[in-house]
């Protein structure tokens, strides 16, 4: 795959490998701090990604092994973020990359090694699992900078953790290990570093072999879920489930049970 065909920085890679796509945050001499550039491209990588029938899983991760994403890039501020005018054009940019993110309809998985550090693991929440080596380090330092973050923000990671840890997170300012992280339920699972790679792509192999249509359906429907009450579209989460039963899938799934092998989904 031609990344720059996909990707208008070469901050952000984009492959295809069997069937999972790679994002990979491509700034390793800033810890691949996140500038406006990379969150422009985030909405562009996943756009192929999901118009690929083949790819089944979207992989992010940084390059090299000493973070994850370590943040905005805060030394471009002066240049993009110093007016009002412009400090709402790189809201808009991020929030829309993040906003992208939540509603792929493929499974989003974050590979965290090293720093995962404020805007970093905001787009580590915005996926749908976090898989972390044990070396890794978490923060948000909102409160040595002065910064609020927004009210969508702090609620993702309160759904996630709760709001005693949410607190916690944001009152001290300090790093979480990878043991702590895990017992907050910020991660799914912690790896020995070494591991973390080859875990997660076996991992993902086994999630990208499930039927897409039902993962898709599984997601929508926590995603409404997630809701206030009277805001759940309970119709777009049955029109998902009759998706399902409709589908070449669910008859490939119950004829792969019967004949006792394992089933080949097509999505459709």
């Amino acid at each position: 795959m031609n990344a720059d065909a996909i990707s208008p920085t070469p901050r952000m890679l984009a492959q295809v490998e069997g069937a999972l796509g790679w994002m990979v945050f491509n700034n390793a001499a800033k810890r691949n701090a996140l500038s406006l550039d990379m969150w422009a491209a985030i909405p562009a990588i996943l756009d192929r990604f999901e118009r690929d029938p083949l790819v089944r899983v979207v992989v992010l991760r940084g390059a090299g092994e000493e973070a994850f994403i370590s943040g905005a890039d805060i030394s471009e501020f002066e240049k993009v973020r110093a007016t009002p005018e412009q400090i709402a054009h790189y809201d808009k940019v991020s929030e829309t990359a993040v906003a992208r993110l939540q509603s792929c309809p493929k499974p989003t998985i974050s590979l965290i090694h090293g720093f995962c550090i404020g805007g970093g693991l905001g787009v580590a929440l915005s996926c749908d699992l976090r898989l972390a080596g044990e070396s890794c380090r978490f923060a948000i330092p909102a409160a040595r900078l002065g910064v609020s973050y927004r009210w969508s923000d702090i609620k993702k990671l309160m759904d996630l953790v709760g709001p005693a840890c949410t607190k916690e997170i944001f009152y001290t300012a300090r790093h979480f290990n990878a043991d702590e992280a895990l017992d907050m339920g910020l991660v799914n699972r912690v790896l020995p570093d070494a591991e973390l790679d080859a875990y997660t792509r076996d991992y993902c192999a086994k999630i990208a072999e499930n039927a897409p249509l039902t993962i898709a359906a599984t997601k929508g429907v926590i995603a409404e879920l997630l809701r206030p009450s009277p805001e759940i579209d309970r119709a777009r989460c049955e029109a998902m489930v009759r998706q399902c039963f409709a589908s070449e899938d669910y008859i490939e799934g119950r004829r792969a049970f019967v004949e006792k092998r394992k089933p080949v989904f097509k999505g459709k």
